[in-house]
């Protein structure tokens, strides 16, 4: 079933309801969820909220196209809108992106017009619980300009044989630069993109959900390396989240052959790859 929306879902009103219904949810992998499709046409962007997140990213201003990584939060309020149903079976709270996989077919103008669409495409077992499998399509006059596949995990005891076995820790790339990331770096993030989960705001709140200060958006994470890293018009980018950025903090961005990498304090937090849209 497809449903067309007439504007942007509210992600303040997504958040509230689906925290609210998070308690009420038992996820397991063989659950149903919602099979509708979400489309917001007539998209155009903001030029305000593009120029504030080419800074907090590290993008270069005005270019005249969109970056690679920002029909991502297009869609995002779509997702939200799907993710905080009360018929979807995994709980809002604590929900955690675990990967993203883009392609940009070409480049898109800031000044276009698009369509968006976005779907749960499937929930699959996960070591640790159950992932949802989310795909975001943006389209321009009927052409397919740019896609995603973003992966939600929600954490619960599985039984049995484990069905994923852990990502491997991948080789130290060269360093390419040492960043300092800001406190700030999440609310800055947040007013630009939209998402204002409380774990990126401020300490206080972030320690409600576990963590021990504020961290990072995953997808400022990815977004900064891609900024650092560049990309041609057409590209295919994977990028798995491994470990929090609690903020401030410093961290390391290395690259090389292809792939790139964000670590810090020991740690592998960001891990991905840049190539061509035909490879596989």
């Amino acid at each position: 079933m497809t449903t067309v929306l007439t504007g942007a879902p509210r992600l303040p009103a997504l958040l509230a309801r689906g925290a609210a219904l998070s308690p009420f949810k038992r996820p397991r992998p063989d659950a149903e969820f919602p099979r509708t499709r979400l489309v917001l046409p007539g998209v155009r962007v903001d030029p305000a909220r593009l120029a504030a997140y080419e800074r907090v990213c590290g993008f270069p201003a005005g270019g005249g196209s969109l970056p690679v990584t920002y029909p991502h939060l297009l869609g995002f309020p779509l997702a939200m809108r799907l993710m905080s149903a009360r018929e979807f079976p995994l709980p809002l709270l604590g929900l955690v992106h675990t990967s993203i996989e883009l392609t940009r077919h070409t480049a898109l103008p800031a000044s276009g017009t698009y369509e968006v669409a976005v779907r749960v495409d499937r929930l699959e077992p996960h070591r640790r619980g159950t992932e949802a499998v989310v795909v975001t399509e943006v389209r321009s006059e009927d052409r397919l300009v740019w896609e995603s596949s973003s992966r939600y995990l929600a954490r619960h005891r599985t039984a049995g044989t484990a069905p994923s076995a852990p990502p491997e820790e991948p080789k130290p790339l060269p360093t390419v630069a040492e960043w300092e990331v800001p406190a700030d770096v999440g609310r800055r993030y947040g007013a630009a993109s939209g998402d204002r989960n409380p774990i990126h705001l401020h300490p206080l709140t972030a320690r409600l959900f576990g963590f021990p200060r504020a961290i990072a958006h995953g997808m400022w994470t990815v977004a900064r390396c891609l900024a650092a890293h560049g990309t041609p018009d057409a590209v295919r980018v994977r990028a798995g989240f491994r470990a929090p950025v609690l903020l401030p903090a410093t961290v390391t961005y290395a690259a090389g052959d292809g792939r790139f990498e964000l670590r810090g304090d020991g740690r592998l937090h960001l891990a991905g790859e840049v190539y061509p849209p035909a490879a596989s």
